[in-house]
């Protein structure tokens, strides 16, 4: 299937579509806890969905293809349920219990289809290690119910026999690249092309995300901004927040409610988030 464009979200592009929910529970957060920044990719295709966190409804009506954070969130464990808008908790679509979330940590929970084209969560860590000047990193995720593909750039394959689950990563040259997907080791174009921005001190994950079968597979943008090698760089992996003091929101909103992201891809088992 291919698309015009690859659909872009920067990393808290969805903060305004989040419910703050006064869980007392979750908010009392001091201020040595260890938090984690959270991120939510949602793959599922035609399934939007309210996300419940420990009983509260924290986001409603997530659409499939959207990305929604980064979030400070406290080290601990979490419930997690998806249902369809609307639905009460006891109908969840997609539940795990006690998720671990790692303090110290940059993930991106997406919400996706497994091999089998079952719905499913699963987690990545994501490198906010430094790039250096004029460079880029690349992260390619495959997430769709879908054979091994190769990832090109510029038709040149970039990264190859990707599989359901895997990932692969590269630094690159800044700047923008024809992108697209095709069968691993073939010219079938699946995903793309498109043309895809990579701009410098960036972090760009792509997410391979729908069903071949179903004839809807298509790539999902993640942006993490702030990973200049410069001195004036900020590391921070809050995709555009760095700036507005997300940190400092966080503990403003600790009284009154909890704002938690999660939406597509870590698994459903009760694993810990963390992983690379």
């Amino acid at each position: 299937m291919r698309l015009s464009h690859f659909p872009r979200m920067a990393a808290g592009g969805m903060i305004t579509a989040l419910t703050i929910a006064g869980v007392g529970a979750l908010t009392a957060t001091p201020a040595y806890a260890a938090m984690a920044e959270v991120s939510a990719v949602h793959g599922i295709p035609n399934t939007p969905v309210d996300v419940y966190v420990n009983g509260e409804k924290t986001l409603e009506n997530f659409a499939p293809g959207a990305v929604a954070g980064p979030m400070n969130l406290e080290e601990g464990a979490y419930d997690i349920a998806l249902t369809k808008p609307g639905e009460p908790l006891a109908n969840a679509i997609l539940k795990v219990d006690d998720k671990d979330v790692l303090g110290g940590t940059n993930i991106s929970i997406v919400a996706h289809l497994d091999a089998n084209a079952q719905p499913k969560i699963t987690s990545f860590a994501n490198d906010t290690s430094k790039v250096d000047a004029g460079k880029a990193r690349l992260i390619a995720r495959h997430t769709a119910a879908a054979p091994a593909v190769d990832m090109r750039a510029d038709g040149t394959p970039l990264f190859e026999s990707l599989t359901h689950s895997a990932e692969a990563k590269a630094d690159v040259i800044a700047g923008t690249v024809m992108a697209d997907a095709v069968l691993a080791g073939t010219g079938t174009v699946v995903i793309g092309p498109a043309d895809l921005e990579l701009a410098e001190g960036t972090a760009t994950i792509l997410y391979a995300i729908g069903s071949a079968d179903a004839g809807n597979l298509q790539a999902v943008a993640q942006t993490i901004t702030g990973l200049h090698s410069a001195p004036a760089g900020v590391p921070s992996g809050d995709g555009g927040l760095a700036g507005t003091g997300a940190h400092t929101w966080w503990y403003l909103l600790a009284g009154a409610g909890i704002l938690l992201l999660i939406g597509g891809g870590t698994r459903v088992a009760t694993d810990r988030v963390y992983r690379r």
